[in-house]
């Protein structure tokens, strides 16, 4: 049996599996490599506003009063289920309360092109005098995060949890809203 121009059938299969496999490589290393340069950006951003975010507070030292206030938070990542990454983006805001709590008023989540509303969350958040902290989302996904000069925004990295197996990755910024 032949398949186009006299080629066996199989040849062609083999061809056409080659040109998959590494349509699939093109696309996980062109996915590394936004993240990679995500998290540059953000260690650049991060490494350019130190001097000014030591002044972020009256006595230099940040604190988790500072956070108070609707933030709007945007997050891209990926979300492993079953050892495959899923691409991931969220919009969601996050009400501080200034005394190391927050709520979720609203969220858009999509992960692999579903998209659902989060609504409700609840969490605690803690902000060391360097400016360093972390948010838990209670029973769900914690993150690592850097607050801005003057408190006015945030870099957030996740560091675990989340729907799948729990595993996941991703960076993104709030910024907080006029009120």
């Amino acid at each position: 049996m032949t398949g186009n121009h006299g080629r066996p059938k199989q040849h062609n299969l083999k061809q056409k599996e080659t040109t998959t496999m590494k349509t699939k490589l093109t696309k996980v290393i062109m996915g590394s490599l936004s993240f990679d340069c995500a998290l540059v950006c953000l260690l650049a951003a991060m490494t350019l506003s130190t001097h000014s975010t030591a002044q972020a507070a009256p006595d230099g030292r940040c604190h988790a009063g500072q956070l108070r206030g609707l933030y709007i938070w945007t997050f891209d990542g990926y979300q492993n289920f079953g050892g495959n990454p899923v691409p991931k983006a969220l919009m969601i805001g996050i009400q501080f309360n200034g005394n190391g709590t927050f709520t979720i008023p609203f969220s858009t989540v999509n992960i692999g092109g579903n998209a659902f509303e989060a609504n409700g969350g609840v969490g605690t958040y803690t902000v060391a005098a360097d400016c360093t902290g972390a948010l838990q989302v209670t029973g769900g996904t914690s993150f690592n995060m850097y607050v801005g000069a003057g408190a006015q925004q945030l870099w957030i990295t996740q560091t675990g949890g989340g729907p799948g197996d729990g595993t996941g990755l991703g960076v993104g910024t709030a910024t907080r809203q006029p009120e």
